[in-house]
């Protein structure tokens, strides 16, 4: 945790370098932001994002020249795509800063001067490598045949007048700052790379360029403008208003500074803490430096961009999640936040595919969070008339698990690990799930109808229950989900508002209140492998390439051992087996428990069967089209009990049932008379 003693958190992303449109790397900083400040405010700090795009360098002059436009015009189009692109994905910044407004300049031209006034700044001749792609000055060391051995990026000996900053004489100073401040480098493991490029020599750095005409002039000599990336940084502070404001400090120092890797080292733990130890002017709490998203057959730590590939535009990708999971828009948004921050390993490199994502939709959000939903809400109106019941005494089991998640979920925030924050939110989303199963509400039913006193009490507790941890757990998504939080909310009966740390005490669904009908937030995808056409169309895919299409295109359904089926179809080869063979076949008498139909499936119910003794499991059968699952519960079946379990539509089928063709239709084998549950079919 950064807290910094104020009332307030102040967190940044990259002030973004105009060279091309946004795209889900940057998307992935922007949304991590968002959620982590979503998630200050839920615990009520005044939390405060600031991001922005960062418009000066030759680079883009460069660009703007070739593509026959004023460098102004180019880069207000490309900053707005950037402002838009974040508007849509429902980042709430509070300031979006471009460097090329007046408050920045101001700020940035009263930093040099003060850098001058104290020495910190000389003039001196510049020769060395230079990358214009990078918009970088390099040591020899850092240069290898002609290309910078950080990005591969070619580099070219120059020789000019420019500005210096001392730089090498605060090679000291940092050190001792991160010895002090063991939280000020993060991940942990990026600490060693930046105290190694220290310890490798400081030297001072060329800080200005000839001036042709773009960026920001150097205090007292116009024939040169100030290095994009000293530029860039300063923009941090603007945003408070310092200089000339009188409440710059209620913000500063930030919080946060949050970024990819790439501009972790060089810039953020060495060169910005130099620059504000020199003015005296207080260091960020914590820098911290997430991994790339990489594409298959990428070399180790390469970033995936439009050279070797290409990452999807944000708004294109979710308008593709959209469409083939026929949801609106808002809820794809919310699905693609949650896939960033839950498929990053924020920390470590990440591969990326399109496939990838649509999977973890379905996964994640369609079969476990959207269907402990959509069961838990069809019971209570089967069970209980549609309104919340009575629990004076919850399973303590599941309050401890839910009071243990949340401990562990703010503990992971804290630090940053977003994937991790969400996969503990999960693990009690798939509890909820088995939880059902094994209480299995349908027998209660039952045996309630049958005058058991004691069965809709229970009954009442194990809904409960249910819908009291799918609230807590749609407001802990809450910061990744703002949107379908709302929604899941609502669909158990819960007021929604700001969420705060108190919403999250169990037991504040109130009993006696009547829940609508549930209707599916996450619809399952269907197709859950990207077209060549689709890929190129979100950008996924820059060149038509058959191999980078194929690479991309590897997850289409394979049938495998356990795949749950109909009756087999006419015509079918016959093979002939040994007894032997025969023998390692289980075939075993259940009885199902309850029957219901698998979102978004027209073949598919999820069966519950007894197979021996307390043993319920949950198979999966193609007859939805002949039975109906009211007419299926209390009925003998026989099971293949031994099969491996497979998942289909990612629930898992432990087991299968048999049934014969007749027709063309699936008629389900039961004994000839009731029989116990587990006697062996021989």
């Amino acid at each position: 945790m950064t807290d910094s003693g104020r009332d307030g958190f102040y967190i940044t992303t990259p002030i973004y370098y105009v060279n091309g449109l946004p795209h889900i790397g940057t998307a992935l900083t922007t949304v991590a932001c968002d959620a982590i400040s979503r998630f200050h405010k839920m615990r009520g700090i005044n939390s405060r994002l600031l991001t922005g795009t960062d418009e000066n360098g030759a680079k883009i002059q460069d660009a703007a020249e070739n593509a026959g436009m004023a460098t102004s015009t180019f880069v207000d189009g490309l900053s707005s795509a950037f402002r838009v692109c974040w508007q849509d994905l429902d980042v709430h910044f509070d300031d979006f800063i471009r460097t090329t407004e007046p408050r920045h300049i101001r700020a940035v031209q009263e930093f040099f001067t003060r850098l001058l006034d104290r020495g910190y700044v000389y003039k001196d001749t510049y020769q060395g490598w230079y990358s214009t792609s990078d918009e970088t000055f390099y040591r020899d060391a850092d240069v290898e045949d002609g290309r910078s051995k950080e990005t591969g990026k070619p580099v070219v000996r120059v020789s000019e007048d420019n500005y210096f900053f001392k730089l090498s004489e605060f090679g000291d100073r940092l050190l001792e700052h991160y010895e002090a401040n063991p939280g000020f480098l993060r991940p942990e493991f990026r600490k060693n790379e930046v105290v190694s490029f220290i310890k490798e020599g400081l030297r001072d750095m060329c800080i200005t360029r000839p001036n042709r005409g773009w960026g920001i002039p150097f205090p007292g000599d116009s024939n040169k403008v100030i290095y994009v990336w000293f530029d860039a940084l300063i923009s941090y502070l603007a945003s408070t208003g310092w200089p000339d404001g009188d409440n710059w400090e209620q913000w500063w120092p930030a919080d946060l500074h949050f970024m990819g890797k790439e501009i972790f080292v060089r810039f953020h733990a060495t060169l910005w803490p130099a620059m504000l130890l020199a003015l005296d002017i207080p260091l960020p709490k914590c820098v911290f430096a997430h991994g790339f998203w990489t594409l298959p057959g990428l070399r180790a730590g390469e970033k995936a961009g439009k050279s070797t590939g290409g990452l999807p535009h944000p708004t294109s990708f979710e308008l593709l999640i959209a469409a083939k999971a026929g949801i609106d828009r808002s809820i794809a948004v919310d699905a693609l936040r949650y896939m960033l921050c839950r498929e990053m390993n924020f920390g470590l490199d990440t591969e990326f595919s399109v496939e990838s994502f649509l999977r973890r939709y379905n996964t994640d959000l369609a079969n476990d969070l959207g269907n402990l939903v959509n069961r838990t809400v069809n019971m209570l109106h089967k069970f209980c008339g549609g309104v919340i019941p009575e629990c004076p005494n919850p399973d303590r089991e599941i309050t401890e698990l839910a009071a243990s998640v949340l401990r562990t979920y703010l503990e992971h925030m804290a630090n940053f690990k977003l994937n991790s924050a969400i996969e503990i939110v999960m693990q009690l989303v798939a509890r909820m799930n088995k939880y059902i199963d094994t209480s299995a509400p349908w027998t209660l039913a039952r045996a309630a109808s049958a005058g058991d006193e004691t069965a809709q009490p229970r009954i009442d507790t194990i809904l409960y229950c249910c819908l009291e941890a799918a609230r807590i757990s749609a407001l802990l998504l809450s910061p990744f989900m703002p949107t379908a939080s709302i929604a899941l909310c609502s669909q158990v009966g819960a007021e929604f508002r700001t969420p705060n740390l108190a919403d999250l005490d169990w037991g504040k669904l109130k009993s006696g209140t009547a829940v609508d009908p549930a209707i599916p937030i996450f619809p399952r995808i269907l197709e859950t492998t990207a077209t060549e056409d689709e890929l190129v169309r979100i950008g996924a895919l820059v060149n038509k390439k058959e191999e980078q299409a194929k690479s991309l295109d590897t997850s289409k359904d394979t049938v495998k051992p356990g795949t749950p089926v109909a009756a087999a179809q006419a015509g079918d080869e016959e093979v002939v087996i040994g007894i032997e063979d025969f023998m390692k076949v289980q075939l075993r008498v259940g009885e199902i428990l309850a029957a219901e139909p698998v979102p978004n499936a027209t073949k598919l119910l999820r069966l519950t069967v007894k197979v021996a003794g307390d043993e319920a499991r949950t198979i999966l059968a193609g007859i939805a089209e002949y039975y109906k699952p009211e007419d299926l519960e209390g009925r003998q079946v026989v099971v293949v009990a031994n099969l491996q379990p497979r998942k289909m539509r990612g629930i898992e089928s432990q087991g299968m049932l048999l049934a014969a063709d007749v027709d063309g239709r699936a008629v389900l084998v039961r004994p000839e008379e009731v029989v116990p549950v587990g006697a062996r079919v021989r």
